[in-house]
């Protein structure tokens, strides 16, 4: 009788990408159904592949939370080493060609929110349309989690914006920094005021972006660590309609100076506040592991090009506190 090996052998061996591709597929959908649903395979196709690549490597990769499938420890150290491979091959022939085509062709998501796409892309849109005239661009306004969602679902290919905190799963790197400013009409108290304190601020309405806005919550923040009592008089979304506000006489704000322009300097008066107030960046957000397309890679550089230094998307991102 021959002897029986004592490893066990899979068919599924000659092509070991379509293991792994069922495993990152259910890692990052949290579902069987929904992995075969984007696969285009059977729910049991995609099991009996998740559970030969679990026995060959003799550990479990996936484990039950609530209706929910997570990778265990071992499937997390699997799930960052595998998507990157499967990714790369899964677009291999798309950016095979687009390299042969060039940036001549394709198109561009971007996310970002009102400000970004107000004051800070302009003039890198205008640059990117004239270096790139065939690509199709689309800016997608967005703001808060809703654009991190559309990044995690690869609807855009990046996102542009200003981060507090990052998310594991994300890589920020920071392009521009802006100081905290406060802004009065021209002929207020506070425009000239010597040695401006915070308290200063107390006796004065605020004007802020909703309280869900990182602004509103960094601005709260600041004044509880100093225990200096504010007061909101209006909550309302938009630099511009802030300014606006402001310039009426209904209040004063803090902004960051990012949406200041030398229009405003007319009707408004600004000082810095960055002796309480931190600065705030901003810069480009993607994918942690993402392949960019030479379109992305193209707009990246544009804003921030040792963002593409060989480190490329795989490193922890920055955050800010």
């Amino acid at each position: 009788m021959a002897r029986q090996n004592a490893t066990p052998r899979f068919s599924y061996k000659g092509s070991r990408l379509k293991p792994l591709r069922a495993f990152c597929q259910v890692a990052r959908l949290g579902s069987i159904s929904r992995a075969a649903e984007a696969l285009y395979l059977s729910q049991p196709a995609v099991t009996l592949q998740i559970q030969a690549l679990e026995r060959e490597l003799g550990v479990s990769l996936l484990e039950r939370s609530g209706r929910r499938l997570t990778p265990t420890r071992e499937g997390e150290l699997l799930y960052e080493m595998a998507r990157p491979l499967v990714e790369a091959l899964d677009s291999l022939h798309t950016r095979f060609r687009e390299q042969l085509r060039g940036l001549d062709a394709g198109e561009l998501n971007v996310a970002a929110g009102s400000s970004t796409i107000l004051y800070l892309l302009p003039e890198i849109v205008e640059k990117f349309r004239r270096q790139h005239p065939e690509v199709r661009l689309t800016l997608h306004n967005v703001t808060g989690a809703s654009g991190l969602d559309l990044l995690r679902n690869d609807a855009v290919d990046l996102a542009v914006g200003s981060m507090l905190e990052v998310p594991a799963d994300l890589v920020y790197s920071p392009a521009y920094r802006f100081e905290p400013m406060l802004i009065t009409p021209p002929d207020h108290p506070l425009a000239h005021k010597p040695d401006l304190a915070l308290e200063d601020l107390s006796p004065y309405g605020l004007i802020l972006p909703p309280k869900r806005l990182t602004t509103y919550r960094l601005i709260d923040l600041v004044f509880q660590q100093n225990r200096v009592p504010y007061t909101v008089t209006l909550e309302v979304g938009g630099w511009e309609i802030i300014k606006q506000y402001v310039a009426m006489g209904l209040g004063i704000s803090i902004v960051t100076a990012i949406c200041l322009t030398d229009a405003d300097r007319q009707r408004l008066a600004a000082r810095s506040l960055a002796r309480w107030f931190p600065s705030r960046s901003y810069g480009v957000v993607v994918r942690r592991g993402k392949v960019l397309s030479p379109q992305a890679r193209a707009f990246i550089g544009l804003i921030q090009p040792q963002a593409l230094a060989p480190r490329g998307y795989d490193e922890s991102g920055h955050s800010e506190r």
